[in-house]
């Protein structure tokens, strides 16, 4: 079975910068997506952002530019660097990995912005 542990959510100004992270362990390795989606109130949970095994990324329109995914695979941990934040960022984060039929998610880490 595979983990994912999150942190890094925090109550922030709009404006401000975050980073999250996402451990991973157990039977989740390199070759991997991982994934950033998040969910808000009332709303169906969306897709932030992707990496790839290779590096490759993939964003969301309402964050690119805004929003950087990166991942470290000698520590098995992926990033989310999240900058000039908004208050419609506001929502749960949740970290994925997936590779063929294989998909785990974390349990959520709390992203509030607001003055």
């Amino acid at each position: 079975q595979g983990r994912l542990v999150e942190s890094g959510g925090d109550l922030v100004q709009p404006g401000g910068s975050l980073r999250l992270s996402c451990a991973a362990s157990g039977s989740i390795s390199s070759i991997y997506t991982m994934g950033w989606y998040r969910q808000a109130p009332g709303k169906q949970r969306d897709l932030v952002a992707t990496v790839t095994s290779g590096g490759n990324t993939n964003y969301a329109d309402s964050v690119k530019g805004r929003f950087t995914i990166s991942r470290d695979n000698a520590k098995n941990t992926v990033y989310l660097q999240m900058n000039s934040l908004k208050p419609e960022d506001t929502a749960v984060y949740y970290c994925n990995a997936r590779y063929l039929i294989r998909n785990f998610w974390g349990q959520g880490t709390q992203v509030t912005v607001s003055s």
